[in-house]
């Protein structure tokens, strides 16, 4: 497995942009793909985005489609989350996760079944 360290989160006005990173280390090989996903207190874990890591197959939850852009640099074994347009309804702490196998349904993994590590999460707050 490989261990996921998160950075990037803070504090925006409606309207801001922040871009998430997520380091990688360890098995990066045995990754099959990487997501995001969001939790705001007394609420499920949600899913942001993922992405493929060999061929990029990306997903998108409806709630971020056309604001948010998920990206990866094999190279650097990292993912990012670009954030645009941010809404106060974004805030939340993120999650970064790796998925190690493909989905029997589905190519991108999106479930929070389908990931077996995580990252300790990194706060973003969108004022209004």
């Amino acid at each position: 497995q490989v261990q996921l360290v998160e950075s990037g989160g803070g504090l925006v006005q409606a309207g801001g942009s922040l871009r998430l990173s997520c380091a990688a280390s360890g098995r990066s090989f045995s990754v099959y793909a990487m997501g995001w996903f969001r939790q705001v207190p007394g609420k499920e874990r949600e899913f942001v985005a993922a992405i493929t890591w060999s061929d990029g197959f990306i997903y998108y939850a409806d709630s971020v489609k056309g604001r948010f852009t998920i990206s990866r640099d094999n190279a650097k074994n990292t993912v990012y989350l670009q954030m645009n347009s941010l809404k106060p309804e974004d805030t939340a702490v993120y999650y970064c996760a790796a998925s190690y196998s493909r989905p029997r349904t589905f190519i991108v993994p999106t479930d929070l079944t389908d990931f077996g590590s995580w990252g300790q999460g990194t706060q973003v707050t969108v004022s209004s």
